[in-house]
């Protein structure tokens, strides 16, 4: 009997050959091929490295971006070795980017410790590139090696002699490949930044060709400790010098740095072999346990802390607390959605005695210092509770259903997951967009005047404030520890301000208040951005709506350009926009554009809203000149 259905045997099964693989399932190897992929192709390039400098070998690396968008990544290292592989029967240097898995990281022999995980660095940015180009100088000597898509080109060449060493990596992100191949500066230099902080003494050099003169320098000598000054640059700081202690114990490197200032967000960085682990893991941790004990040892010894009072807890500790956590291991595990969250037991320990003894040794050496310290915990365990209270408070008037807030005009459907509700500011498009929107799933909620000022006010002041108040109850999800993402009334949250400086202001306040007190929002992606139109267009009884300049041209291009009969409105704001109008451009889930907004907006809002509403002028004065060019749409 014939069997027409496909056989499936040995014949079915597809070996993707090397990096063959790669190109077929890159988000696999490079996370995504967006522009966070892009950039990461830099970072394996970048790691590799800073993997010569953690062995000793390697004290600066220049990385260019070039005018055609290619990089080019320069170090003094060893060089990559050229001899031929006693196994692969090739040069080395073309195994180690063309083969995947294949790298001085495993069995400890060529690196002890290194960033670069599977050994896939190299060969995946070769896979993915329409071409790359390695000169490795070494031993008196300079070779070269062309590929393209991962496949060799030409042969390892030597190409003369020389009396520097290192490796020269260029390469061309393939456009087949990636959906956005434009390498944004600020992205590469926050990373770079980062990385010169980590690893002290290197020399990282970045430079911009497609634009004149454009060119970072980092060198810290005084690694984490000036990672610490540099967060907290926009801060009022508590005591001038970040602690710092560092320790090694069973083949584990340990740096920590930490320094309060007078606010009351914690912010901890913590990083294994300089890779970010967001989600933390066993060193960060180590590291809350020791400094919660050593603080509240010290306390009692000197009667900070009365004999019958209860314990300081480690929120209390934590306020106001910026810390950088680095460790480096010969073999980390990571763990967690991300893999971003460092599993190794044994460093939950070496962290917290490392801490213990070094924390410890600094207090009593700076009793000035030290009390500082624990006063500001004290008044946070002060705060907490009252806090508790007004929570308690807010909990209570949640739960009487009545007590929703009267300016709030709820929608009719009680399923959260099709429900979302507006956050508008002001009364007048709050009446628009009332009239005009879709009972049903939408909800609005006018915010009368500005939002509290969250940066210099604790969580029992915050929660007095008419405007969160109205927010915290409408959400229903509590707020601070008592988020409860389960409990949220609406699936989206949508920010709908006007284009201007002022809408932009609140839009920041706004973004800045989820990121400190209702994380669970950014984290859930719940949180979106309204985008009005920025021109009405009317043209022979006809109405078009642009939402950028570029739209705005095509728009006039379409309607056979501007004559006496094209009427263009720039709307300024929400208010001058009827219901209808509101509802078509900005509302309407088949035509509104909306914007999600992610825990990186929040932080960047966060950041501003520091400079801008802190206590120092001379961030702010920074920020205003550097930005001063951007304006476009100031009222004055």
């Amino acid at each position: 009997m014939e069997n027409n259905k496909q056989s499936y045997d040995e014949n079915q099964i597809q070996v993707l050959e090397g990096l063959e693989a790669v190109r077929k399932r890159p988000g696999m190897y490079i996370g995504s091929t967006s522009s966070r992929g892009l950039h990461h192709l830099v970072y394996e390039i970048v790691d590799n490295s800073i993997d010569e400098a953690l062995a000793g070998f390697c004290d600066e690396i220049l990385v260019d971006i070039n005018e055609d968008n290619s990089i080019t990544v320069v170090d003094n290292g060893r060089g990559m070795p050229t001899g031929i592989h006693p196994k692969m029967g090739k040069p080395t240097v073309e195994v180690i980017m063309t083969v995947l898995h294949a790298g001085g990281k495993f069995g400890g022999g060529g690196y002890k410790v290194s960033g670069g995980l599977h050994g896939v660095g190299a060969s995946v940015v070769n896979a993915l590139s329409e071409w790359c180009e390695v000169t490795v100088s070494r031993d008196g000597e300079m070779w070269q090696q062309k590929y393209s898509k991962g496949m060799v080109k030409s042969d390892l060449l030597n190409i003369g002699h020389t009396d520097k060493q290192g490796t020269k990596v260029s390469f061309k992100p393939d456009t087949e490949i990636f959906e956005e191949t434009e390498y944004d500066f600020e992205i590469l230099a926050n990373r770079l930044r980062e990385l010169a902080f980590l690893n002290k003494g290197i020399r990282i050099v970045l430079t911009d060709k497609r634009e004149e003169g454009k060119q970072e320098v980092y060198h810290y000598e005084g690694g984490i400790k000036e990672f610490v000054t540099y967060l907290n640059r926009n801060k009022e700081v508590l005591h001038q010098e970040p602690i710092y202690v560092e320790g090694e114990r069973e083949g584990i490197i340990a740096e920590i740095s930490l320094q309060y200032h007078d606010g009351y967000t914690e912010n901890l960085y913590s990083f294994a072999n300089n890779i970010d682990t967001i989600e933390g893991g066993t060193h960060l941790s180590g590291f809350k346990t020791a400094l919660t004990r050593v603080i509240n040892d010290y306390g009692k010894k000197f009667n900070h802390i009365k004999e019958n009072d209860k314990n300081l807890s480690g929120d209390d500790i934590r306020e106001g607390l910026t810390a950088v956590i680095s460790v480096k291991i010969s073999e980390p595990q990571f763990e967690g959605q991300t893999k971003t969250k460092l599993g190794n037991s044994e460093v939950r320990s070496i962290v917290d005695s490392i801490v213990g003894e070094g924390v410890s040794i600094f207090l009593e050496e700076n009793p000035n210092v030290a009390k500082i310290i624990i006063e500001k915990a004290v008044m946070a365990a002060r705060a907490r509770d009252a806090a508790r209270k007004a929570r308690e408070l807010t909990r209570k008037s949640v739960l009487e259903r009545s007590s929703l807030p009267g300016k709030l005009a709820d929608c009719s459907s009680k399923d959260p997951l099709e429900c979302e509700i507006y956050i508008v500011e002001g009364d007048s498009a709050g009446g628009s967009a009332k009239q005009g929107r879709n009972r049903r799933f939408q909800a609005i909620l006018p915010l009368r005047g500005k939002i509290l000022n969250v940066e210099k006010q604790r969580l029992d002041r915050i929660l007095t404030a008419d405007s969160i108040k109205s927010m915290v109850t409408a959400f229903g999800a509590g707020i601070g520890e008592d988020f409860d993402e389960s409990k949220l009334r609406y699936n989206r949250i949508i920010i709908m301000t006007d284009a201007d400086v002022d809408g932009a202001h609140i839009r920041t306040l706004l973004l800045t208040f989820f990121f400190r007190y209702m994380r669970g929002l950014l984290d859930g992606g719940h949180v979106y951005i309204a985008q009005p139109p920025l021109y009405q267009v009317k043209k022979n009884k006809k109405e078009y709506y642009a939402y950028s300049d570029q739209e705005l041209d095509s728009i006039l291009a379409e309607v056979g350009g501007k004559d006496n009969n094209t009427n263009i409105q720039r709307y300024k704001g929400l208010g001058e926009m009827n219901a209808t109008q509101l509802w078509d451009t900005t509302m309407d889930p088949d035509k509104r554009i909306l914007l999600k907004a992610t825990i990186e907006d929040a932080i960047a809002a966060d950041e501003i809203f520091t400079i801008l509403m802190g206590d120092k002028v001379e961030p702010r004065r920074e920020f205003i000149q550097k930005n001063a060019k951007k304006v476009s749409n100031l009222d004055i």
